[in-house]
């Protein structure tokens, strides 16, 4: 009896740990929630900050920061000022950190000398983007590095 009871309480523990396993591993990857012009090669990302409008946008709410009259304003769209700007081809930076808007003069200088830049490949351009017809039908090619969290140094 003892024996079947420690069989059992082993098979629970260990279903435990996989569970709490598949948990961590499915929280940490988002690449379905990144819009199409977003950065490739992520598979997480919690905000872009796009350096040429000094905006960010948050992932998982789907929706743009930006100031205007001394307060960030959160939005689905961009206002009228921002409409010259293509999200294709504005350089994103990857912020993996709560509410960085808070502490935009470290982004603003950290990644100001991206403004201007328009080599940076984003979603819609990649082939996972394209293998369903459309972007929920990803193929885990095993190579979306989460990078080093700020828009460079990509493992893909």
């Amino acid at each position: 009896m003892k024996r079947v009871l420690l069989f059992a309480a082993l098979i629970t523990v260990s279903f435990s740990f996989t569970a709490q396993a598949q948990v961590r591993i499915n929280v940490g990857v988002n690449i379905g929630t990144q819009p199409g012009w977003g950065p490739a090669g992520y598979d997480h990302a919690d905000y872009y900050y796009m350096p040429d409008m000094d905006v960010y946008y948050d992932v998982p709410q789907r929706q743009f920061i930006y100031f205007d009259n001394g307060r960030w304003l959160f939005a689905a769209s961009l206002p009228a000022q921002y409409r010259r700007y293509d999200l294709y081809h504005t350089y994103k930076v990857v912020v993996n950190e709560p509410r960085p808007y808070l502490r935009n003069d470290v982004y603003r200088i950290r990644y100001g000398g991206y403004r201007g830049r328009r080599d940076q490949e984003v979603w819609r351009d990649r082939r996972e983007w394209h293998d369903n017809g459309n972007h929920n039908g990803w193929r885990n090619k095993g190579n979306h590095g989460r990078g080093n969290g700020h828009g460079h140094g990509r493992r893909d």
